[in-house]
């Protein structure tokens, strides 16, 4: 587990190794990764745009990026949180992920950055 503060912004992630969808042979390693944002300021806020670097150790970096996540722009009241899961492929079974939200704060309007702690990504075989 990771976490970090950003601009009154908890962003925690619990990233694990998705033995089931996972097909080694196919160099195919599925994690997920469970992300937990809390709103520890006094305005609510709108998480806008999601930006990801993903490190796979055997063919280097991508990036990923786009609106919300999951589908969805949530709003995070004051003292409230908001969750979600998501899934990332690797080829090597060996990387790491980084990254940043963008989010609206609706009482000004302004957009911040809020950036999401590196955690790794390793299979369990390898880890061993």
């Amino acid at each position: 587990m990771e976490s970090k503060i950003t601009s009154n912004i908890r962003v925690t992630v619990v990233p694990s190794y998705d033995i089931k969808n996972s097909y080694p042979s196919d160099n195919r390693y599925v994690f997920r990764y469970n992300i937990f944002l809390e709103n520890l300021g006094g305005a609510p806020v709108q998480l806008i745009k999601r930006s990801w670097l993903v490190y796979d150790i055997g063919y280097g970096f991508s990036h990923v990026e786009g609106d919300g996540v999951i589908g969805l722009t949530p709003e995070i009241f004051p003292t409230k949180d908001f969750g979600y899961f998501s899934n990332v492929v690797l080829r090597s079974g060996i990387g790491h992920m980084s990254g940043s939200y963008t989010f609206k704060n609706l009482l000004s309007g302004e957009l911040f950055q809020v950036e999401v702690p590196r955690f790794d990504l390793v299979t369990a075989v390898l880890a061993n």
